[in-house]
């Protein structure tokens, strides 16, 4: 009986188990993404709803704006002024910016910030926009 050889595909057979027991660095987030407001949206009742979530912000921190179909949110955390041992709070400025749904009614607004949860809910318009057909120009 013939005993076959399993071939090495790796010179240094450890190779992939290392790798693969290192921490998951490029998981983590970037800096970027420390300081964007983490966000869900959806449609309820005719209104277009958009959930932040912002804990251990004082409501008097956050801003909401509408402005040519588009929602922001800014928030701010100021950093306390103490001698500190370790810290993984993020401070600074943080804001997100959604487009608002077609026919979204930028009057109808309101907000309610609750438990580290910040909800903005935008009436939508009644009126839906038909479809128009667009006629093509052909040169010669």
């Amino acid at each position: 009986m013939t005993t076959l050889a399993r071939k090495q595909r790796f010179a240094f057979p450890e190779m992939p188990d290392w790798f693969e027991n290192l921490p998951a660095r490029f998981a983590m987030p970037t800096m970027g993404d420390l300081y964007t407001v983490r966000i869900e949206d959806y449609t309820q009742d005719g209104r277009y709803v958009m959930r932040a979530e912002l804990p251990g912000m004082a409501p008097e921190d956050i801003d909401v704006f509408i402005s040519d179909g588009v929602l922001t949110v800014q928030a701010e955390r100021s950093e306390q002024d103490i001698t500190k041992s370790h810290s993984e709070i993020r401070y600074g400025s943080m804001s997100r910016s959604v487009s608002l749904p077609p026919g979204a009614d930028e009057d109808d607004v309101k907000a309610d910030y609750t438990d580290g949860m910040l909800t903005v809910s935008v009436g939508l318009g009644t009126q839906k926009q038909e479809a128009k057909h667009v006629e093509i120009q052909h040169g010669n």
